[in-house]
C-alpha cells in the first residue's frame, strides 16, 4: 500500500512538474466535493489525486494514523474503531474527507476542546507547486504547516496526513439542555465549554424562544435498561428533528440524557444535511415532508447524494449555505440580523478554540481587553434564500458586511461576495504572498480567487437554450437527481461496517441492547471497492451463506 502510495505522488509530482516549467496555474480534482462553491471544468488544467484515497496506517501504540487526502471520514473511522480509537475531530458529514478537512476550516463539536480538525494533524506530506515533495509539522517547515492548514490547497496538493487518535468508547452519553431565548442558549454553551466532562458541545436555535445545548460525553457505560438511539436507518428521525421534539415542551425544565451509538453520533447530521434537504421537498411541489416520504427518499437525503444533486443542477441562488464564526461577545446580534432579515430558522452553534494569527481560519481578539485571540462561535446559517440573483446578491453582500461590523468570519468552505480589496482587509495579505513565494506557489490560485463569486461574469454569462432550462424549474432539480443516481454515492449508506447492530462491536457480547444474542463472525474478507462502489462482506447479516455476525433481537 506504502509502494502504491509512492508511485501516485510520483506520478503527481511529474504533473506538477510539468506545469510549473510552464507556469501554467492549476485546479485540484479530488473526485468529490462538500464545498458549495461552483467547480472549476477546465480539465486541461487539473491534476487529479482521486487516488489517493487509501488509509496507509494506524498505529495502536503512537494513536496515530497515515491517511491520504481523500480518505472520507466514514472509512476513516472503520479504520481507527479496528483499534478502538477515533480522531479526536470528526467531520459530521461521512463524505468530508481527511484533505478538505486540513486544507478548508473544520470545526465540528469537539472543536471547543481539540481545535479545527487540523490542529489534530501531526504532519502532511506536500507536492509544492514546481513538484517537490515535503513534509510539514510544528518542527519541519511549520510556517508551510500552519499556513497549508485552511487555505484550500493554493500552497501545494496534500498528499498525505498524519493524524493524532484519542480512545474510543462505545457510546456518547448525550444529554439535551432546553434554553427559552438566544442569549441563554449562548451563555449556556459558554458554561458547558469549560466542564471538564464534555466531549462534545453543540447547539441547535429552532426559534428566539426555543434553543438547546446539547452536551455529549464518551463513555463505555449504559444502563441495562435504556435502549440506544439510533440516526441512520430510514425509519430513524433526523437528528434535528429528533432533538426538536424531545426539548419541544416550555415546561421542561430538566435536560434530557440519551446514549448514542459513537459513530451514529459522529455522524448524526448525516441524515437531511443538517435540515437543508427539508428544501427538497417542496421543490416539485407535490411531495409532503412526513416520516412516510423521508423514509421513501432516504437514499437521496444523505449528504454524498445532496452534494451531487447540488452540483448537478447549477442551481446558482436560492439558497444560503454559510458558516459563520463570530466573538461571544456579538452573536446574539448576529442571529437577530439574520432572523430579521433572512427569516432562517433553525441555525447550528459550534463553540470554537481560539486561533492564532495570521491564518485563513476565523479569529478574533473581540472582546478584549488583551489583544489574546478569544473563543469564537460559529453559527451555521443555511437556508432559503432570493432565486433572484440580484436580491440574492446583495441580501450576501450585506450578510458579510454585517459579519465584518460585528467582528466575525466567513468560514471559507463556501462562496463569498467580498471585493478583492475587501477581502484582505480581512486575511494577512503580506503573511499569505510571503510564503507563496516561498513555495513557489505563486503560479496557484490564491485563496480569494478559488472563493470569490464574479458577480459581473454571472450577470453577463450567456448560456444555451439547453443550459437555460437545464437550470430552470423543474429541470435543474431532475438534473441533479441524475447526477446523484449516477454516481452510486447511495451504495456508501446502504450498509456502512460502523452502523449500529451491523457493525461490528464484540464477538462475544451484543451491540448492547438487552436481548440481544450474537455469534462471532470472520471480518477478514470484508473489502470496499473503489471502482463500482460495491461491498464485499464476509459478514454480510443479510446473506445465509456467509459465516455471519447475527444479532437476534428477542425483546425490546
Amino acid at each position: 500500500m506504502v509502494a502504491l502510495h509512492e508511485i501516485a505522488v510520483s506520478r503527481i509530482s511529474a504533473a506538477v512538474k510539468v506545469l510549473y516549467s510552464q507556469k501554467e496555474p492549476y485546479r485540484i480534482f479530488h473526485g468529490s466535493t462538500n464545498s458549495t462553491r461552483p467547480r472549476s471544468v477546465e480539465k486541461e488544467r487539473m491534476v487529479d489525486i482521486s487516488a489517493l484515497s487509501r488509509v496507509l496506517k494506524v498505529d495502536p501504540d503512537s494513536k496515530t494514523a497515515i491517511v491520504e487526502p481523500n480518505v472520507p471520514m466514514d472509512r476513516l473511522i472503520e479504520a481507527t474503531l479496528e483499534h478502538d480509537l477515533i480522531p479526536p475531530v470528526v467531520m459530521e458529514f461521512p463524505g468530508i474527507t481527511v484533505g478538505g478537512g486540513y486544507a478548508g476550516s473544520a470545526g465540528e463539536s469537539s472543536s471547543f476542546k481539540y481545535g479545527y480538525f487540523d490542529q489534530t494533524v501531526k504532519s502532511v506530506e506536500i507536492v509544492l507547486a514546481n513538484g517537490d515533495v515535503v513534509i510539514a509539522s510544528q518542527t519541519e517547515r511549520p510556517d508551510l504547516f500552519k499556513a497549508a492548514a485552511g487555505a484550500l490547497g493554493t500552497l501545494g496538493i496534500t498528499t498525505s496526513v498524519e493524524l493524532q487518535l484519542i480512545a474510543a468508547k462505545k457510546f456518547v452519553k448525550t444529554t439535551y439542555h432546553r434554553r427559552d431565548n438566544v442569549r441563554d442558549t449562548i451563555a449556556a454553551i459558554q458554561q458547558e465549554i469549560v466542564n471538564p466532562a464534555n466531549n462534545y458541545v453543540d447547539g441547535l436555535v429552532f426559534s428566539k424562544t426555543h434553543g438547546v445545548v446539547i452536551t455529549g460525553e464518551l463513555t463505555d457505560e449504559k444502563p441495562d435498561s435504556v435502549i440506544p438511539q439510533t440516526f441512520t436507518t430510514p425509519w430513524d428521525d433526523w437528528y434535528y428533528l429528533h432533538v426538536q421534539e424531545k426539548t419541544l415542551s416550555e415546561s421542561l425544565t430538566l435536560p434530557v440524557t440519551e446514549y448514542i451509538p459513537l459513530a451514529e453520533y459522529l455522524f448524526r447530521y448525516d441524515r437531511g444535511g443538517f435540515w437543508v434537504g427539508v428544501d427538497a421537498f417542496p421543490y416539485f411541489g407535490f411531495v409532503p415532508f412526513n416520516r412516510l416520504t423521508r423514509w421513501f427518499l432516504d437514499d437521496f437525503m444523505h449528504t454524498r447524494m445532496l452534494y451531487r444533486a447540488l452540483h448537478g443542477s447549477n442551481i446558482k441562488s436560492g439558497n444560503i449555505i454559510q458558516d459563520l464564526s463570530l466573538p461571544y461577545s456579538t452573536a446574539e446580534e448576529f442571529i437577530e440580523y439574520a432572523s430579521e432579515n433572512l427569516g432562517i430558522w433553525p441555525l447550528w452553534l459550534c463553540p470554537l478554540r481560539a486561533m492564532d494569527p495570521p491564518t485563513f481560519h476565523p479569529s478574533t481578539t473581540r472582546p478584549g481587553p488583551t489583544d489574546h485571540p478569544k473563543p469564537m462561535l460559529n453559527i451555521g446559517l443555511w437556508g432559503r434564500a432570493s432565486t433572484d440573483m440580484d436580491t440574492f446578491v446583495l441580501q450576501n453582500r450585506q450578510l458579510e458586511q454585517k459579519l465584518t461590523e460585528l467582528g466575525g468570519r466567513k468560514v471559507l468552505y463556501s462562496q463569498t461576495f467580498y471585493t478583492e480589496q475587501e477581502f484582505w482587509k480581512l486575511y494577512d495579505q503580506t503573511w499569505y504572498d510571503d510564503l507563496r513565494q516561498r513555495y513557489n506557489a505563486t503560479t496557484l490560485p490564491t485563496v480569494y480567487d478559488k472563493v470569490s463569486v464574479d458577480v459581473k461574469k454571472y450577470a453577463r454569462q450567456h448560456l444555451s437554450l439547453i443550459s437555460r432550462i437545464c437550470s430552470s424549474w423543474p429541470f435543474a432539480g431532475i438534473v441533479g437527481i441524475y447526477y446523484a443516481i449516477r454516481s452510486k454515492d447511495y451504495l456508501f449508506h446502504k450498509r456502512p461496517f460502523w452502523r449500529y447492530k451491523t457493525a461490528y462491536l464484540d464477538s462475544k457480547v451484543g451491540p448492547g441492547r438487552p436481548g440481544v444474542t450474537t455469534r462471532p463472525c470472520d471480518r477478514s474478507h470484508v473489502a470496499l471497492d473503489h471502482e463500482d462502489r460495491t461491498i464485499h462482506d464476509a459478514c454480510d447479516p443479510f446473506d445465509p451463506g456467509t459465516t455471519t455476525y447475527i444479532a437476534i433481537q428477542i425483546s425490546l
